[in-house]
């Protein structure tokens, strides 16, 4: 591999981190302290549910990020609008660090924290899609999947940095931790901002998009254009990312809560198997996206989403039991192997759904448009689920397979693309 191809991949996998960093230690923060700081005159379960109501909100924002950077991402090219989101999604998190609580700014606090989080969403809304993008189009033939999977890597190594901050500042004595120990990870983020910024301003357009502004082809109104000319790929991004965001969210974020409040378990323990998983899946999704370079897309995603379908009750049952050893089998089951699955072949799969010319537009719409329904409501639906169900987790498992179940149907309907030219503008259309 040459150093062009190595500083692409880093580009990719630096922003996503950063991007999932913020996410993911916000959807914590929502589980463990939120409720407390910024919701206290609430039920505590009540304050909890609007705690992961606020981490829903940044979900709305995203996919009018998706469309507005989509479309600057098609008219002017990958790497400007990736430094800019970069930004967005960066300073949005450092901010929340230093917001005030309820206890001191009273009913602004709340406020300020949803606006904080509205910034967030609209950054991120085509970061994810951008660094795909940026690494799929520079790819090698035959290694589209492989590439797509750094920006993946970066999601899962946030995510495995978020928690480990996470988890390393639960260690403070209680009070400390509420009063100043849970703004650390989000103050953390200026280091990836800077060190984000720096990789990415390095990094060379895509041969695609290059060719695109050589040849004066821009479309004039890409997110129109893409939904236009491939409503089947919108619908098919849109069921696919049902179960791999909204299991990518409820484990993580929801099943913290479940684990830690309802079943009284040690967070550092939780925490630790949360970590355990996603540094596990930093070899597991290269290895699914690089299968998918050999046999496909749809198989390898069809077949993530049917196992995490058939692991909704068992990973209940041994969560059920308490015993850590088991707690950290079912975190490695469901996040290692079926969310990793969907997320090692998604990258790839989605950007050659569609065409050069609106492939940002299209790719970032259609994918946040599902996140809007899948990642964002299913912390919320999940605590929702378990109060109905008085605190028995049977409802949640319900609500995963049929997450799954209409993933695999929207994958078994998709075409296949592994095989296309990442340079047409127009989709793949066969099975």
């Amino acid at each position: 591999m040459d150093k062009l191809h190595r500083r692409v991949l880093l580009a990719s996998a630096v922003g996503s981190a950063l991007e999932w960093y913020d996410f993911f230690i916000y959807g914590t923060a929502a589980a463990l302290v939120f409720g407390d700081l910024f919701f206290p005159k609430l039920d505590p379960a009540v304050g909890t549910l609007a705690a992961f109501a606020t981490f829903g909100v940044g979900f709305f924002a995203r996919p009018f990020g998706g469309m507005v950077f989509g479309h600057l991402g098609d008219r002017l090219g990958r790497k400007p609008v990736l430094v800019i989101t970069l930004m967005l999604v960066g300073v949005g998190t450092f901010l929340i660090g230093l917001l005030p609580t309820y206890e001191t700014a009273g009913i602004w606090a709340p406020a300020m924290l949803v606006a904080l989080r509205l910034v967030q969403g609209f950054g991120a809304g085509a970061e994810y899609g951008g660094a795909v993008i940026l690494a799929v189009e520079h790819a090698p033939p035959g290694k589209r999947g492989f590439f797509g999977s750094w920006a993946a890597l970066g999601v899962n190594f946030g995510l495995l940095l978020a928690t480990g901050v996470f988890a390393l500042v639960t260690l403070l004595p209680k009070e400390d931790f509420l009063n100043w120990g849970w703004r650390i990870p989000f103050l953390l983020s200026i280091v990836l901002i800077v060190f984000g910024f720096y990789i990415r301003a390095r990094v060379s357009e895509t041969p695609v998009f290059s060719e695109i502004a050589a040849n004066a082809k821009a479309a004039r109104s890409p997110v129109k254009e893409a939904f236009l000319k491939h409503p089947r790929e919108f619908l098919v991004v849109f069921g696919a990312r049902l179960a791999e965001n909204g299991l990518g969210f409820l484990y993580p974020v929801f099943t913290l809560s479940y684990m830690t409040k309802q079943l009284g378990l040690s967070r550092t323990m939780v925490l630790s198997g949360i970590m355990c998983a996603y540094a596990i899946s930093l070899l597991t999704i290269p290895f699914f996206a690089s299968l998918s370079d050999r046999v496909g897309r749809r198989p390898v995603y069809g077949a993530a989403a049917l196992f995490s379908a058939v692991m909704a009750f068992p990973f209940f049952w041994m969560v059920d039991t308490g015993s850590p050893i088991l707690v950290w089998i079912s975190l490695i089951l469901v996040i290692a192997i079926g969310v990793a699955g969907m997320f090692g072949s998604q990258a790839a799969y989605f950007a050659e759904l569609f065409g050069a010319r609106y492939r940002y537009s299209g790719f970032a719409s259609a994918r946040e448009l599902g996140s809007l329904l899948a990642g964002g409501p299913a912390p919320f639906v999940s605590g929702l689920l378990l109060i109905w169900a008085g605190g028995k987790p049977w409802g949640v498992a319900g609500y995963i397979i049929v997450l799954s179940l209409l993933t695999a149907i929207a994958i078994y309907f998709g075409p296949e693309t592994y095989r296309t030219d990442i340079h047409a503008d127009k989709a793949a259309t066969g099975n």
